[in-house]
Order: structure tokens, then sequence, then C-alpha cells
């Protein structure tokens, strides 16, 4: 059984190394996988991309870019830099899609305001280099309980309201049910950002109670608090009609076999969301 435009994001199995993963989302059904930097850079960009193409499996996105709300300085020219070599990785890899989470208040400082600014700014710097390779700078909006040392960027608003600053090649949102699901705001958001600003759809549970490690909540569809309809019809009257990925944190997950993992959600996709389509 295939899986269309359900994507596999390799978080869900982040131990698995970028050829285990490529392996278990063939073997399992998968069309199309969303990678992530660290596991490609661990075979260098050239390998990658071979061992992508060998695969037969489209790229739904790559991440993470991002991290740019430092002040002005060699620490914020570096990550302008690596934010770079991500575009660049990007298109080597085949997606037009870069994730960007925006990074947290620099150590010491309380002026959010200005970090969110600092993100806008960040993605002009960046935005001809993501026009000339044909990458979107996707903006993802987490949740607040992030905004003090991973994102800066909240809801799904506050990304529409630095994305439209740009053109729709350029920046665009990530709708991820974790992140948004309680904005009661959401709906409305998605169909302000319509079919040209939504660069992805993710999907993954609000798990409680959330575990020491807050990063580690995200629970596979079905286990959790979300009601993934609501969402999911916004997203696709808002004209989306591109890869649905699911990228699961959660300690427990990762333990679990990557076929045995990557079987199960793909199951949920096809009770939960394939209905919807």
């Amino acid at each position: 059984m295939t899986h269309g435009r359900f994507s596999l994001n390799q978080a869900t199995i982040k131990y698995a190394s970028l050829a285990e993963a490529l392996q278990v989302a063939v073997d399992t059904g998968y069309e199309t996988i969303g990678l992530w930097r660290e596991p490609v850079a661990e075979v260098g960009l050239d390998k990658a991309v071979e061992l992508v193409q060998q695969s037969g499996l489209r790229v739904s996105s790559l991440c993470r870019g991002g991290f740019f709300t430092t002040l002005p300085g060699p620490e914020r020219d570096a990550a302008l830099e690596d934010n770079r070599r991500a575009l660049e990785e990007a298109h080597r890899l085949g997606t037009d899609t870069l994730v960007l989470v925006a990074g947290g208040l620099p150590v010491g400082d309380r002026d959010l305001i200005g970090a969110r600014e600092r993100v806008r700014d960040a993605i002009g710097a960046l935005a001809e280099d993501a026009r000339s390779l044909g990458v979107r700078l996707a903006i993802e909006p987490l949740h607040p309980m992030y905004a003090a040392d991973r994102a800066v960027i909240n809801t799904l608003g506050q990304a529409l309201d630095i994305a439209e600053q740009f053109a729709p090649e350029v920046a665009a949102v990530v709708v991820d049910t974790y992140h948004v699901w309680w904005d009661p705001q959401v709906l409305e958001q998605i169909a302000r950002a319509g079919k040209d600003r939504i660069a992805s759809y993710q999907i993954c549970d609000w798990i409680t109670p959330l575990p020491a490690d807050n990063l580690l909540a995200r629970g596979i569809p079905g286990d959790g608090h979300i009601d993934f309809e609501p969402i999911t019809r916004a997203v696709l009257a808002a004209g989306y009609e591109g890869d649905i990925e699911t990228e699961i944190f959660h300690a427990d997950v990762w333990a679990r076999p990557y076929a045995e993992v990557a079987t199960e959600v793909a199951d949920r996709y096809h009770r939960l969301i394939e209905p919807l389509l």
C-alpha cells in the first residue's frame, strides 16, 4: 500500500541514519520524505543527494534553518551564512521548502518585539538567495512555551505578518498542528494564508502530561487532544495541495522499531486525514 501525499518526516524515526530512513520509507510505502540537515551532514551533501535519487523518493521539506534572532555581529552573520548553506542544501536535495525555526531570545535579552523584527530582517537578507534557488523560506510558528528559547514567532498570524512582506515564492508558513491547534484564530489565519503561503502541513498530536523535556511531547495522531478535522479542512479549503508530513518528537516513539512507527503513523493518516481529502 502506498501513502500518496503523506510524507514521513525523518524526525519521526530520529535515530535512523539517512540511508536507513530512506529505506524504511520505501519499504513501508511512502513516496516522499522530510529530511533534516544533521543526517544529511553526516554523510555529506553529495552522498545525500545520491542516496535520495537512488531511493526514488521526493523530498517534501528540509529542516531546519532559522535561529537568527541574535543581535547584530559575528554570531548573526554566521547564522545568515548557515541559512544560505541550508537553502543550497534544500535545492540540491530537490525540495522547494526550507523550514525555519526563528530562534529565541538572546541570553540576557528581553526585547521580544525586537527579536521578531530581526526575524523579518533576516528573511529580507536571505530573500534573493531563496528566490534564485527556488526554495521558499517557510516560517514555522512554535507553541508559546518555546518563545524564550526556541522561537519568538508563536502564532500563524505572526508568521504571516512577516511572510506577507515578501513575495510568495520567497516566504511562506508551516502549519504544524502541534504548534497551532490551541490558537483561537488558527482557522481564520489558515484562510488568510491561502494556497500561496502554506508551504507545509504537518500533523502530530498534543500529549499530556507533558514530559520533563517539553520538546518531546509530540505524539502520533490520534493519541492526544487535537481534533485534526477542522484544521485539515481549513488547510484544504485554502487550496493547499502539497505533501502532509508527520513529525513526531517523543522518546517512546523513537525507541520503537523504525518500520513499525512508519507503518503506524501511515495507518493513522489513512484513518484520520485521508478521508478528508
